[in-house]
């Protein structure tokens, strides 16, 4: 197997001869015998272990082994102990899913802080094979039918192309020593039920089932390649505008598909959707209605669905004293200076009689009842009724603030000015307001 790694390696992952490599060993056979392959190829490897507390002497057991494996081979090892159950109840997840985030995430901030170039893992085909059926079963796309990629970010897994009979027949071979977790015994869990009483069946149907799923893993690939090619062409013609508060689709585009949902799916599977029926209900629904995931909303406007992320903050008023000059605020920095005179006219700076407003300004987001006196404007116009005129979408209209004088509007900010403040023959001071 040694061998076959080497040019395994020099094939597949070349660019890791002469990085900096972290391990993440668990003490289990797997991250054991990836561990003796990467040292005898004389890889620049660190160790590092997770002690999730969940088995009590038998974890301690496995971070003691860890300690001495780095000891014999003269390497470096990192261990971090976790309060798992702890983690798992005060953010409401499963133990394995509590555990699987404390992991990755303590390994990418190891990584970034010690200068590590990639992390490995030791995910062999086997892993591969019951990703698929969890998968499978679950229900998933076509996404999650291709299986573990060899290569996300810094995460590499040299071990993808040997099975688990490839890596114990290594390990036995060459007498080494790993720890035996437990839990893996048990059918509790999903994972192990596939691996103890439905693969065994699959391999005694077809004894070249690893070959025939990497076969198939390698076909679906491919096909997945071939959608992310067509969406990306559709996003070209699709995706109108984007900033930072919402992202623009032309409903039209996804009207003109023979399958508007599959793509609606592929578009926004990763913005956790679920209700995909509710999603393709947007196309034909009436403006304001929205859909919802954890963090994400798509909301109908017009010829649109409008995508932005739920925000959860709630900003206080800003209070602005007659002393400041650049204030920072959720939509960026407002600059006051006074001039002598109006020159430069644009939507983002407004020019105003300083005398006819009082200091402190509050800046605010803008509540229903609001009216203001448009500038240009002889009477006084609901904000609402503004917004319709204008065609605010609904997101639009959360992102609008006011720059007040008291109770009265001075500004909707980077929109309209009012007019009672406006810059008149006889004005005496003028202040410059600039939002940039």
């Amino acid at each position: 197997m040694l061998n076959k790694f080497q040019s395994h390696i020099n094939t597949k992952f070349p660019f890791l001869k002469d990085k900096k490599l972290l391990i993440a060993i668990s003490g289990g056979i797997d991250s054991v015998v990836l561990t003796y392959l990467c040292h005898e190829l004389q890889l620049k490897i660190a160790l590092a272990h997770c002690n999730f507390n969940l088995r009590g002497d038998e974890s301690d057991g496995d971070e003691d082994f860890v300690l001495q494996l780095a000891e014999d081979l003269e390497l470096e090892v990192f261990i971090e102990s976790f309060d798992t159950e702890r983690y798992a109840e005060d953010n409401k997840k499963s133990i394995q899913m509590a555990a699987r985030e404390l992991r990755y995430d303590w390994f990418e901030e190891l990584a970034e802080q010690l200068g590590f170039d990639y992390i490995l893992t030791a995910h062999h085909a086997d892993d591969n094979l019951e990703t698929f059926l969890i998968n499978f079963t679950r229900g998933t796309g076509l996404e999650g039918l291709t299986g573990i990629p060899e290569i996300n970010g810094k995460f590499v897994r040299p071990l993808l192309f040997f099975s688990r009979e490839d890596v114990e027949t290594f390990a036995k071979e060459r007498h080494i020593r790993w720890r035996d977790d437990s839990s893996n015994a048990s059918t509790k869990y999903l994972r192990n039920k596939l691996r103890h009483d439905v693969i065994p069946i699959l391999k005694e149907l077809n004894p070249s089932l690893l070959q025939s799923f990497q076969n198939t893993m390698n076909h679906l690939q491919d096909s997945a390649d071939i959608v992310e090619e067509r969406i990306a062409d559709f996003l070209k013609r699709a995706e109108d505008t984007s900033d930072k508060n919402q992202t623009k689709f032309k409903i039209s585009e996804f009207k003109a598909l023979n399958n508007p949902k599959s793509y609606l799916f592929e578009i926004f599977k990763d913005y956790g959707f679920t209700e995909w029926n509710d999603v393709l209900n947007l196309l034909d629904a009436q403006s304001g209605k929205q859909v919802l995931s954890e963090h994400w909303r798509l909301i109908k406007d017009r010829d649109y669905l409008l995508l932005s992320d739920i925000n959860s903050k709630t900003y206080e008023r800003i209070i602005i004293s007659e002393t400041d000059k650049n204030v920072e605020t959720p939509i960026g920095t407002l600059l006051f200076n006074d001039v002598d005179l109006i020159s430069e006219t644009a939507k983002n700076i407004i020019y105003v009689d300083k005398s006819t407003f009082r200091f402190p300004l509050i800046l605010r987001t803008w509540e229903e009842g609001d009216v203001f006196f448009p500038l240009g404007m002889s009477g006084k116009k609901k904000l609402s009724k503004y917004f319709k005129d204008e065609k605010f979408s609904l997101l639009d209209k959360e992102n609008t603030w006011l720059l007040c004088s008291g109770t009265d509007i001075v500004w909707v900010v980077g929109k309209r000015a009012d007019e009672r403040f406006k810059v008149i023959e006889n004005t005496q001071q003028i202040l410059k307001i600039e939002l940039k």
